[in-house]
């Protein structure tokens, strides 16, 4: 378990490194989303990904490594959104963005450790195509519970959903990192 956390470390830091330099360009511009407006956004680039995972010809140079960027980038996004709100103008720094998402990144790796532990690594021996059918599960669900206001009679919330796409993305950046190598 130890490489499996270097492993997430490793692409953990390329996701926040993107993530701040588009702070630097665009601010906290994200901050006007409301949470549909961000399940949709994740929702394009799990389809991307599958569409690219289906599809022999690519009319856009960009792989499915960008598209999981995007979507643990967004999770973490839709985390911070859940526990500030939304607001009518951006209103973060920077810094102030980075601490927030260090923080629920920690969170979500914790929660990974935790699973990891309980599942034995099973993620190891799943096929990249299964995390991307369940990061589209884990959408539809989302959208749902959206619909339903929030509400759950027995099952757990939005944000345990953004959590597992972002964990599932971040395993399949591992086996697509590890392919290459």
């Amino acid at each position: 378990m130890q490489n499996t956390s270097k492993q997430y470390n490793a692409v953990v830091e390329e996701c926040r490194s993107l993530f701040i330099k588009k702070m630097s360009d665009y601010g906290s511009a994200w901050r006007i989303l409301r949470l549909p407006s961000l399940t949709d956004q994740i929702f394009i680039k799990a389809q991307r990904i599958r569409q690219l995972q289906e599809n022999a010809v690519r009319k856009v140079d960009e792989g499915e490594k960008a598209e999981f960027i995007g979507i643990i980038n967004y999770s973490i996004m839709a985390l911070i959104q859940l526990e500030l709100g939304v607001v009518e103008n951006p209103d973060l720094s920077t810094e102030a963005a980075t601490e927030l998402y260090d923080k629920h990144i920690a969170i979500t790796k914790e929660l990974m450790e935790n699973k990891n532990h309980d599942y034995g690594e099973a993620w190891r021996d799943m096929r990249i195509s299964s995390l991307t059918d369940l990061i589209l599960q884990k959408l539809l669900r989302v959208k749902q519970i959206e619909d339903n206001k929030g509400k759950t009679l027995v099952s757990e919330g939005i944000d345990a959903n953004y959590q597992d796409m972002i964990n599932y993305s971040i395993f399949a950046m591992i086996h697509l990192n590890e392919d290459k190598a």
